[in-house]
């Protein structure tokens, strides 16, 4: 299932004050990074299912933070942390790479981009592991040539760490 509701908009502007005298290209993010409002219905449903499934499958208050690429009510891959391990940036974006080189590979549908969820405990707001594995996406998804859609998933909602945009339920149930 295609997510194409995802904004994820890159301007890229070519410099030509190198030291050697070739054009460059620089790629910057603007300021429509993420997903914005007003959020599709079928990325809306994508996301309202990501949320559906953490919740019935996650009973626990308390759990590590799981990365999941894929497609939420489809296949997808998930990379758990274990208590203790230290995972630096190089680490982070070489699990994200062979998530998304899996993911990609078994695509429901050719030519299918992958999202990335991180589900974890707590509030639906930024916090360290969230901006940790948001670099390590970009990164992995930049050389990978395709666009980034990472949501932090709790069992109340999503937030999109980028761009602020967020959906919360006080009693979420299957439809």
């Amino acid at each position: 299932m295609p997510v194409d509701d995802a904004c994820v908009t890159t301007t890229s502007r070519v410099r030509l004050d190198t030291d050697d005298g070739r054009p460059r290209m620089s790629v910057r993010a603007s300021s429509t990074d993420g997903i914005r409002e007003p959020v599709g219905p079928p990325l809306t449903t994508v996301l309202r299912r990501a949320v559906l499934d953490h919740a019935q499958r996650e009973k626990r208050r308390v759990h590590p933070p799981l990365l999941h690429v894929g497609w939420p009510g489809a296949r997808e891959e998930v990379f758990a942390v274990e208590a203790g391990d230290v995972l630096d940036h190089t680490l982070r974006c070489d699990v994200v790479a062979a998530m998304l080189r899996t993911a990609r590979r078994h695509a429901p549908v050719t030519g299918a981009v992958p999202m990335l969820w991180l589900t974890r405990p707590g509030p639906l707001e930024v916090e360290d592991v969230d901006l940790a594995w948001l670099a390590a996406a970009r990164a992995a998804t930049g050389e990978a040539g395709v666009d980034l859609t990472l949501v932090v998933v709790n069992r109340h909602g999503w937030l999109d760490p980028r761009s602020g945009v967020r959906r919360e339920w006080k009693r979420l149930r299957q439809r």
